[in-house]
């Protein structure tokens, strides 16, 4: 099953029916996408279902039927435990960005983590699930595929925002200060700390 985020609400992808009665179920063969995306941003529907029976070409049907945006990311660790997180737009998140032509998709993690905050000496120590979500941009919907990325520096330097991309600013954030900061971010980056042992 996928998880993908419109205006932070979830849309399940799934070969499963369920029993439940409590959200809406359809076709994803058949779906017309935009309406349903359209009623999600406007909060007619908070949670919805697609359903396709074969589990290997859900997503791909999903793909077909809108545009993709790939971008890398990073879950950056430095030599103490804490994490790097950016603030922009009223929320804490995770450096990421979208992929520039030729690029491994560990290039543009790394590169975007160190345009977004000014932290170098990144090592990728381990690769992240991928999270999906549905935006709007230039009045087209499309669908964001992120690569996360573990990481690791030795930085002890000031981290630097990237302004001009909107981040406020930059900051590592203590182990036990994560569920607080989590409680303001986006369902897609509290995914990335369910498989974590936050204290």
């Amino acid at each position: 099953m996928y998880k993908v985020f419109v205006n932070d609400r979830p849309l399940f992808l799934t070969n499963q029916v369920q029993k439940e009665t409590d959200f809406k179920l359809f076709l994803l063969e058949s779906i017309d996408i935009k309406k349903l995306i359209v009623k999600m941003f406007q909060n007619k529907i908070q949670q919805a279902f697609l359903y396709h029976p074969d589990e290997k070409l859900i997503m791909k049907t999903l793909k077909a039927k809108l545009p993709v945006v790939k971008a890398g990311g990073g879950l950056v660790y430095n030599t103490k435990g804490e994490v790097l997180f950016i603030f922009r737009n009223g929320k804490w998140d995770l450096p990421k960005g979208g992929t520039e032509k030729n690029e491994t998709m560990e290039e543009t993690a790394i590169r975007e983590v160190e345009e977004e905050t000014g932290v170098t000496g990144l090592k990728i120590t381990n690769k992240l699930q991928k999270t999906y979500h549905i935006f709007k941009r230039n009045g087209r919907y499309k669908l964001k595929v992120t690569y996360w990325y573990e990481m690791q520096t030795d930085f002890n330097g000031t981290p630097q925002a990237q302004e001009e991309e909107g981040i406020e600013k930059v900051a590592w954030i203590k182990p036990e200060e994560i569920p607080t900061v989590l409680a303001n971010s986006y369902e897609n980056i509290k995914l990335l700390f369910e498989g974590e042992k936050v204290v």
